[in-house]
């Protein structure tokens, strides 16, 4: 008997886990502050009650910021840590980074960026920024409506589950690729799925021991 390849085995424990879809993607953004800054701050963080929120807001107060040109124009005057509430020099300077590498290079929408990412060249010059390894290029990507895998602990605790381990970056993207094929669904929405199955307890515990520090008074 043949014994399953790494995406079988994949896909058979994406099925048994989450049924057969259908997965939609993440929404992304149109405005490109919110873009430049998703990218920039996302990481090693809880999403939905650290950096969503914050992404919001920034929407809100800064609608101007809605192209990448619009976006400097704000930073020159305003104080990025401050807009986005968050002490971390590391992520402001990724986010200013990648928002200068991006207007050198003519991208000021949405749709620029996406257009612009399909040259591999492109790509790699956006991983010159420091702080951007070839996951955040990958989730920029489906920020702006491209259809990509961004492996992060999630995908990679999921793997785990189904018998995948030990595999480098593109090997497990790769995977999760062919076993997205295999399943008739698009890369990025079974991303999400994978990413919202496994990011779900961990919501869940930060919101129980935040409560659980509000009961106590701390």
């Amino acid at each position: 008997m043949t014994t399953p390849g790494p995406a079988q085995r994949l896909a058979l424990h994406i099925r048994t886990t989450l049924g057969d879809g259908p997965f939609r993607p993440a929404p992304g953004w149109t405005h490109m502050g919110a873009v430049i800054c998703d990218a920039g701050f996302h990481a090693r963080r809880t999403y939905r009650s650290t950096i969503w929120p914050r992404l919001l807001r920034l929407e809100a107060a800064w609608p101007d910021a809605a192209t990448v040109r619009g976006f400097r124009a704000r930073l020159v005057t305003e104080d990025l840590a401050v807009a986005m509430d968050f002490r971390s020099p590391g992520k402001v300077a990724t986010a200013h980074g990648i928002a200068d590498l991006l207007a050198a290079a003519g991208v000021d929408t949405r749709d620029d960026l996406h257009l612009w990412l399909g040259r591999q060249a492109n790509r790699a010059a956006l991983r010159t920024v420091k702080g951007v390894g070839p996951k955040t290029v990958d989730y920029i990507g489906n920020l702006v409506g491209r259809s990509q895998v961004a492996v992060d602990v999630h995908l990679r605790a999921f793997a785990a589950d189904a018998g995948v381990r030990g595999l480098g970056y593109q090997q497990l993207q790769a995977v999760y690729e062919e076993a997205a094929a295999l399943l008739g669904h698009e890369p990025g929405g079974l991303e999400h799925a994978v990413w919202r199955f496994k990011a779900g307890p961990a919501r869940k515990a930060a919101a129980a021991g935040a409560g659980a520090g509000q009961a106590s008074g701390s």
